[in-house]
């Protein structure tokens, strides 16, 4: 067996309502020895997503559900310390589903959420869990593919001030859109996107009533709304929409932590009305197509127009509590926690 020890943290009990720190348990074992043709990563950052929530409930989706006593699973980048593949050698960064843990084992092979792959050359390692992995292909692939936006549309995010709100506000805005309206929550907030990332406004849902502020901000209406939230942000989009306006249904964190889920979007008649379409989508669908999004998303960060912002806590002894931060609504920008220098 290896001398090293591996921490871990894992789900110890399924959330009822709001998730807690108390339902995952922190966990030291040994580090086992390497077989054929794998390597062993030191992970140094790990990412946080609001639909980690959902993986946690015992109910069937488009991943199996995280068991009672298993790793708690989430995107991390390493450094790889040792070696018995070909492919990958001590010193390489690499980027994984290896979840909440120090270490991890893997042989290079495809796997149910992905294979673990090198991390190109002169990329900050982090911002592959950033803007360059999967909060920015959201982005990318949820406002062009499936929102459609159309020069001079009115575009509106919410949950803007998020990792991926943020994101696909300024794809909206670099595509050409004549007016890009950010629903956050905080006056911060809400001047880092206008004053830092180029939205033309933004909407503090804490304190504004949202359906008279999106009145005020899109008197046309709204061609196509990135919705991050659901809920009351939904409902008060729906009353604002233009006529064949476009609805991108990301994520619905308003919901992920409820006991008992909402009836639904009170004013989804307005899509008949309006002869709006509203539309789901999971990044995992256009993963085929992630090579040239991330070329066209590395030229924006590279030119400027593309900022990024990232929330980095520090320590894996506050892994749980950084999770929390997600529904806290204390995150602006990706939610990271950085574990480890690089070793090598």
């Amino acid at each position: 067996m290896s001398n090293r020890m591996n921490g871990q943290w894992r789900l110890k009990s399924r959330p009822i309502g709001m998730v807690k720190e108390s339902d995952f348990e922190y966990v030291e074992e040994p580090v086992p020895e390497l077989g054929d043709n794998e390597f062993l990563i030191r992970n140094l950052y790990f990412a946080f997503e609001p639909a980690m929530r959902g993986w946690l409930n015992d109910v069937k989706s488009y991943v199996p559900p995280v068991e009672i006593g298993e790793v708690m699973r989430a995107g991390t980048v390493g450094q790889v310390v040792e070696s018995n593949n070909p492919d990958f050698s001590p010193g390489d960064f690499v980027q994984g589903q290896l979840g909440w843990q120090e270490y991890g084992i893997n042989d290079g092979k495809p796997s149910m959420m992905g294979a673990v792959s090198k991390i190109p050359e002169g990329i900050p390692p982090y911002l592959v869990l950033s803007a360059l992995g999967g909060t920015g292909l959201t982005a990318y692939f949820g406002l062009l593919d499936v929102g459609k936006p159309k020069e001079g549309d009115v575009i509106v995010v919410s949950g803007a001030a998020g990792a991926t709100g943020s994101v696909a506000g300024q794809i909206a805005r670099i595509n050409g859109a004549s007016k890009v309206v950010g629903i956050a929550g905080g006056p911060e907030k809400c001047a880092w996107l206008t004053d830092e990332l180029g939205f033309d406004a933004a909407i503090d849902y804490k304190s504004e009533d949202v359906t008279a502020r999106l009145a005020e901000e899109c008197p046309k209406g709204i061609n196509v709304f990135f919705d991050n939230v659901g809920g009351d942000i939904l409902d008060s989009a729906l009353l604002n929409m233009a006529q064949n306006g476009r609805i991108v249904l990301c994520g619905g964190i308003s919901s992920y932590n409820e006991q008992e889920l909402p009836s639904g979007p009170r004013n989804y008649m307005q899509l008949v009305i309006r002869r709006c379409t509203m539309e789901g989508f999971i990044v995992i669908d256009y993963l085929h197509k992630a090579a040239d999004a991330i070329k066209v998303l590395s030229e924006w960060i590279e030119s400027g127009e593309l900022k990024h912002g990232e929330d980095i806590q520090e320590g894996i002894e506050n892994t749980p509590k950084t999770f929390l931060r997600l529904f806290q609504g204390k995150n602006k920008g990706k939610q990271l926690l950085k574990i480890a220098e690089p070793p090598l």
